[in-house]
């Protein structure tokens, strides 16, 4: 007989979301559904009805969950630029993979497809976020950088592979463009120069 331990809420929500993150990258946003992360984790479908209401309730959690960690490792990173501990090319990166190999754009663009376009939000907000915590570094010039990059970001996911073959380039050559745009956006609207100045 197998004695399953007992996990707080908070602990039982986020192994059923890291499960989703695992489904999500490993087959898609479509295998995000309640019962295959009940299984991946060795819960029950009634547990995670409990914890997110139904599958949009799971995805729109997932959105977030994703949202929120990679923001965090973004800001982070944004900073240690103006710190020369990192590159323009690392924060593109983050942003790329974020919604390339991590799934997010896949996530986004299956819940617009199936209507559920309020899962957004939580993308949005953290987002949003993201710029108001950068404001020392000059959150209004960030956020037309910001649009472009994510924007970029996403259509290199759904498009890039075949888009590149297609014309001959490599397959990271968008990621040297966005880098070179948002170093020279940032140039020109002088954000970290008094950073760099202090």
């Amino acid at each position: 007989m197998s004695i399953r331990k007992r996990l707080s809420h908070e602990e039982s929500r986020l192994a059923a979301l890291e499960a989703a993150r695992d489904l999500l990258i490993e087959l898609g946003p479509q295998a995000v559904t309640l019962k295959a992360v009940a299984a991946r984790i060795g819960r029950t479908h009634a547990n995670l009805l409990h914890h997110f209401g139904s599958a949009a309730g799971l995805q729109k959690a997932l959105a977030e969950h994703h949202a929120v960690t990679i923001c965090d490792k973004i800001e982070a990173t944004i900073r240690a630029t103006h710190s020369g501990a990192a590159s323009q090319r690392d924060v593109v990166d983050l942003v790329f993979d974020a919604f390339g190999s991590q799934g997010g754009g896949a996530l986004a663009t299956w819940m617009l497809l199936s209507g559920n376009e309020d899962a957004l939000d939580p993308i949005f907000g953290s987002i949003h976020d993201l710029v108001d915590h950068l404001a020392d570094l000059g959150a209004e010039k960030l956020r037309p950088i910001t649009q472009a990059m994510v924007l970029m970001a996403l259509g290199d996911a759904l498009l890039g592979a075949p888009l590149a073959a297609t014309l001959g380039l490599k397959r990271d050559a968008v990621r040297e463009v966005a880098a070179d745009l948002a170093e020279r956006a940032k140039a020109e609207a002088g954000i970290g120069a008094t950073a760099q100045a202090d």
